[in-house]
């Protein structure tokens, strides 16, 4: 077998370099922390756990701008997953997490293991995962048949995974820009159910009590992937599937189950469980043991691997999918075996519980490692970064704002609904099971999905939202956006939001332009994070989303989950009846900077974003609850992507309706412009005046619901009449044209 570099060859050849731990951190931890120099495997540990995509070395300075408390909140960020109160002793668990360079090298595996990932987060908490979000993010797939094939294939790895586990997928968001095109983003979001007395946490403590080491055995699979996601992406690595996870749904579905039997049935065996995911086996286990205060001492001879003379190194690196890490109180191990030897599922105490501060590694007869606790976990440098605001900003503010004419509002309302980012992802989603269960009230293609609580008149709400181009034209006010679009989808469906989950998708943050833009878009999320009072609970944070130097356009991903009171007052997106009178709900401006319709026609996204009034904002979104709570509106849908146009499309597709329309004060332009904090709902005639009264000059009636299958429109010197079923015909047919291209 290969012999490691003795910690004077790793001095001299700094090997770490290319683990992403700078010389100035290794000099720190042998001069400052370890007063020696690491030896093979701690220099492995300290490179995986200082990385980027471990500690947020980079990013943490920014994350503590995030409002992480509240009324509802029962656990912020710090363990697997978030925990938000729902009354009646429940509680909903959710968190979101990327798993972004694994899926733009082997795109089936990466989604999959995205997946598998996010439900061992949920269930380590004590929740039972009830459904799955999905945020994807491809190049242009028209004329690339790879990027077809990766959105393709990385759709079958979440539908696969999430299918075998019998996890409902109820929706998400797909969109597809060029700047995905060299590092595409797959962000998976995961919520679960549980009783607030089963709630568990990511710690070991107690001198004598066993480290438990449960699920698959440990392959080299996923050896460094946690550095792997803390460096820029460049050809060179495009096939590094050495980084990527192999996951088995199955087993997973094995795991969660003998996971929640414990924690439901026998939480007097238990002091903490936590998932092993990034950067393996030391990530579980020195997180666990600095949360409980403890020290560690580990036989890695007795870890379960299925692949022969792996190294201390690769044991302890390695990200084999399906292994939880637990700390059972002493005299329990047979208890636990029991139930894990049940479910066929590998069970072994690896370690105890020390009570000084020690983290020790045997392997081979030899003390591997043998290092403090606290310098894994706590003691990581945080870097200080330069920010500059980009040049393109202030040439923006500057330049006169860009209007299009549209000659022709019909046949541009038919162009917009086949681009690809608006088009129907039924192709996409109906690869998900949506249904399993049997608790999905509002599955894909509405504004959020909704879950039944069983046993309760609530339901859960849920969606996720982010637009890359509007932050990328302004990181504050792009970031507020993508805020204020997850909270109108989930007051559409009729919930109140409560909380809030994140992906946060840049490129490299040394670069003090990407900097600025992660920095200033987390303020503007932050801001609306505390006027709508939905505090954020968990995340992720991913950088140096990049291929050779081009970096895709920052992308923060909002997970917002919101709760219905009763189920009985979902709203639904598409209108209802013949006869019911339609309102437009906000100001329809010249807002064309990073719309659909700007990238549609020129073919890039330039200019300047108009400001956002986040107190108006909310105070129209409370407005509009409390009518949809009172049982005063028949329908809500949204304004995003496509503009008014696509929203009334959309709002008919699947009926036998119409709508006929006075909008004489917009122009045939202002029909596709994204101006935000809009809505249409539609509503009973005899409830029209209540509706206008609440609303004020938010709301102006603008026509009927009819029963002919035309939108109808009248605008600024131009009509629309178009059949409902040949708009809803291209539609639904532009992503399969497109994924089946020979071209």
């Amino acid at each position: 077998m290969k012999q490691a570099m003795t910690p004077e060859e790793i001095k001299e050849k700094k090997p770490y370099i290319d683990w992403s731990l700078t010389e100035h951190e290794y000099n720190y931890i042998a001069d400052k922390l370890l007063h020696r120099l690491p030896n093979y495997t701690e220099t492995g540990l300290f490179s995986a756990m200082w990385s980027e995509h471990c500690s947020y070395k980079k990013s943490k300075p920014v994350l503590r701008l995030f409002p992480n408390k509240g009324k509802r909140i029962l656990q912020g960020p710090g363990e697997g997953a978030g925990v938000v109160d729902i009354d009646d002793g429940q509680a909903v668990v959710f968190k979101a997490e990327s798993h972004n360079h694994p899926t733009t090298v082997e795109p089936y595996q990466g989604a999959a293991t995205g997946v598998g990932g996010i439900l061992r987060d949920i269930f380590s908490m004590g929740a039972r995962p009830i459904a799955s979000l999905d945020s994807l993010h491809f190049g242009e797939i028209a004329h690339d048949a790879t990027m077809r094939y990766k959105a393709e294939q990385t759709v079958k790895g979440v539908g696969d995974y999430g299918n075998c586990m019998g996890i409902p997928t109820i929706g998400g968001e797909t969109t597809f820009d060029p700047c995905y095109q060299g590092n595409i983003l797959l962000n998976a979001f995961n919520l679960g159910i549980m009783d607030q007395k089963n709630m568990e946490r990511g710690q070991a403590s107690g001198v004598g009590n066993a480290v438990m080491y449960v699920g698959a055995k440990t392959g080299r699979d996923g050896i460094h992937g946690a550095t792997f996601a803390s460096k820029d992406f460049s050809k060179e690595h495009a096939t590094q599937r050495s980084a990527v996870q192999v996951g088995d749904p199955f087993m997973e579905k094995l795991l969660m189950e003998a996971c929640l039997e414990i924690i439901e049935e026998h939480p007097e065996w238990l002091v903490g469980i936590q998932d092993m995911g990034a950067a393996g086996i030391v990530s579980s286990s020195a997180e666990m043991a600095s949360e409980g205060k403890s020290g560690m001492d580990l036989n890695l001879d007795l870890v379960p691997q299925r692949e022969p003379n792996m190294s201390a190194y690769e044991i302890m690196l390695s990200e084999s999918q399906e292994r939880m890490l637990l700390c059972v109180k002493k005299g329990h191990e047979d208890d636990v075996k029991k139930v894990f030897d049940y479910y066929d599922l590998e069970v072994v105490t690896i370690g105890r519980i020390t009570d000084d501060g020690m983290y020790v590694l045997h392997h081979d007869g030899q003390v591997v490692c043998n290092i403090p606790v606290h310098t894994l976990v706590d003691d990581v440098l945080e870097e200080p970064s330069e920010e500059r605001e980009p040049a393109r900003l202030q040439q923006a503010r500057q330049a006169p704002a860009w209007v299009p004419e549209v000659a022709n509002a019909g046949a541009m309302l038919k162009q917009m609904l086949q681009q690809p980012t608006i088009a129907s992802d039924r192709y996409f989603t109906q690869q998900y099971d949506s249904q399993v269960r049997t608790s999905t009230v509002v599955g894909p293609g509405s504004d959020a999905g909704v879950l039944r609580v069983r046993g309760t008149k609530k339901g859960i709400a849920m969606t996720n939202d982010g637009n890359g181009r509007f932050v990328y034209l302004d990181p504050y006010i792009g970031g507020a956006r993508a805020m204020a679009e997850a909270a109108a989808n989930i007051v559409a469906c009729g919930a109140e939001p409560l909380a809030i989950t994140d992906c946060l998708n840049y490129g490299d943050p040394n670069d003090p332009e990407i900097f600025y833009e992660l920095h200033h878009s987390v303020m503007g999320m932050a801001d609306a994070c505390k006027e709508f009072e939905t505090p954020v609970v968990s995340g992720n944070v991913s950088l140096y989303n990049e291929n050779d130097d081009k970096a895709i356009h920052p992308t923060p991903m909002v997970g917002m989950v919101g709760l219905v009171h009763d189920i009985n007052h979902v709203i639904p997106m598409k209108a209802q009846q013949a006869g019911n009178v339609v309102f437009l709900l906000g100001q329809t401006g010249d807002d064309f900077a990073g719309s659909e319709l700007q990238k549609m026609l020129q073919g890039d996204i330039s200019g300047a974003l108009a400001p956002l009034n986040l107190k108006d904002v909310h105070q129209h979104l409370k407005k509009l609850l409390k009518l949809e709570q009172d049982g005063l509106v028949q329908s809500t849908h949204d304004l995003s992507e496509g503009g008014l146009g696509v929203a009334l499309a959309e709002t008919l597709f699947h009926t036998e309706l119409g709508m006929k329309l006075d909008l004489a004060d917009l122009t045939a332009a202002q029909l596709f412009s994204e101006s935000p904090d809009r809505f249409v709902i539609t509503v009973k005639a005899e409830h029209a005046v209540e509706v206008q009264q609440a609303l004020g000059d938010y709301a102006k009636q603008v026509g009927t619901v009819t029963a002919d299958h035309r939108l109808q429109a009248q605008m600024r010197g131009q009509y629309l009449n178009e059949n409902v079923a040949t708009l809803e015909k291209v539609y639904e047919e532009a992503l399969p044209c497109l994924m089946k291209s020979k071209a």
